[in-house]
């Protein structure tokens, strides 16, 4: 046998179960394609709307505006007066000598007091109890100024309002203006109370009680 004839012998025939297989495949693709390409009918986009339900649109409310605080309102602090300061005089560099009031060395001629009327009965003494306002003389008036007072250098002038009474005694004294130093306030006031003696002041004859003005002035000199 010839080598030609052998070829032909052994020709391949094709397979025809791989042929059917493909040719199955090729219609399924084709019949896929058809049914994708037809349009969807009303039916079915009614069910695929029930498949896939529209989630609905909720709306987001404005928060809302709260209205503004009302304005606060400031009130200013009230500020105390201030304290007017006393200016003091310079006082002197050289050591202080002390001297009495100059005042409590002048006799001053006594108050007078207008005379009632005159009448044919005695003078009535007891109308003239109520102690009256007069100005007095001095029988003795020592001032000795206050050792605490001393070493600070205070000095001024003390006003008192002294009750004398019908022996020329104080008996009562109150401070009218001060001096601007508490110290010497008490020292007048005691001072005076202790050891002044006045004249008393007379009425239609009689010594009655009386009120005076009496200064005292704690001086400091070279």
């Amino acid at each position: 046998m010839s080598s030609a004839s052998l070829a032909v012998a052994h020709r391949a025939h094709p397979d025809s179960a791989r042929i059917a297989a493909i040719s199955a495949a090729i219609a399924l693709n084709l019949a896929v394609l058809v049914i994708a390409s037809r349009p969807i009918i009303p039916v079915q986009l009614s069910a695929i709307h029930r498949l896939s339900p529209v989630q609905p649109i909720h709306w987001i409310d404005p928060p809302v505006l709260l209205p503004p605080p009302p304005p606060i309102e400031m009130t200013p602090l009230k500020h105390p007066p201030a304290t007017p300061v006393a200016h003091r005089q310079p006082l002197p560099v050289n050591p202080p000598v002390v001297v009495p009031s100059t005042v409590g060395n002048v006799a001053v001629p006594p108050a007078t007091v207008p005379t009632p009327l005159a009448t044919s009965a005695a003078p009535d003494v007891a109308a003239t109890a109520t102690p009256v306002e007069a100005s007095l003389a001095y029988r003795s008036a020592p001032l000795h100024f206050p050792a605490r007072a001393l070493l600070q250098r205070m000095h001024g002038t003390v006003l008192l309002r002294v009750l004398v009474d019908e022996t020329g005694k104080p008996v009562q004294v109150t401070v009218e203006r001060g001096s601007g130093y508490a110290l010497l306030d008490r020292s007048a006031g005691e001072q005076v109370l202790a050891s002044w003696q006045f004249q008393p002041a007379m009425v239609n004859g009689h010594a009655v009680r009386a009120w005076a003005r009496v200064p005292v002035t704690f001086d400091m000199r070279e």
